[in-house]
């Protein structure tokens, strides 16, 4: 079911399933799987590359050549920007801590380094964005195999995919579009109990 909230389709799936990513069991494989980089708007390519020095050392050298090579973006073959990638599957700005891949881009912002956070697309995983060429927006969830742990560890806590996606859905739509969407979510979960 889709439901609507001031202009921004949403599957009921958002609503309903549950979700909390389990960084000891995945390792953070998302950053380092899939056949593209990290959906990205023009306004965080530059966002990324004005923070590009600052994570420059973080990245592999393989990653540094990539970017040297073609920059922090290409276009996909479905006509999208996109992160740029190592190997036809690793994103550039994946750095390890221990056995984890994490984000470059996100540690250097935790820890005070750069103003940019890391791609809107992939902290709204495991929700993906349509937009469409008359400007509707369309929130999906995306099911993938490697997030399997992050299923069930949101099953164990009871944590619905737009609770655990809170503050990344604020940041992309507004705390007025979030609390209409609990609001919703509210009455629909209600409704279909």
């Amino acid at each position: 079911m889709i439901l609507e909230i001031s202009n921004v389709l949403v599957s009921s799936d958002i609503i309903t399933e549950q979700f909390c990513c389990d960084l000891d069991k995945c390792k953070g494989i998302c950053c380092v799987e899939g056949d593209a980089g990290a959906p990205v708007t023009m306004d965080e390519i530059a966002g990324i590359e004005s923070a590009l020095d600052t994570v420059w050392g973080d990245m592999s050298a393989s990653a540094q050549a990539v970017v040297d090579q073609q920059g922090v973006a290409y276009t996909d073959r479905d006509g999208d920007l996109v992160t740029s990638i190592v190997g036809g599957k690793d994103c550039v700005f994946t750095c390890y801590e221990g056995d984890c891949c994490l984000c470059a881009l996100e540690r250097a912002y935790r820890q005070g380094k750069t103003q940019f956070i890391k791609p809107i697309s992939c902290a709204l995983y495991p929700i993906r964005e349509k937009r469409f060429k008359d400007g509707t927006v369309a929130l999906n969830y995306n099911r993938w195999d490697v997030c399997e742990d992050a299923v069930k560890k949101g099953k164990e806590l009871g944590l619905r995919v737009y609770r655990f996606l809170e503050s990344p859905l604020v940041r992309r739509f507004g705390q007025e579009w979030y609390d209409e969407l609990c609001a919703v979510a509210d009455e629909y979960i209600k409704a279909y109990k």
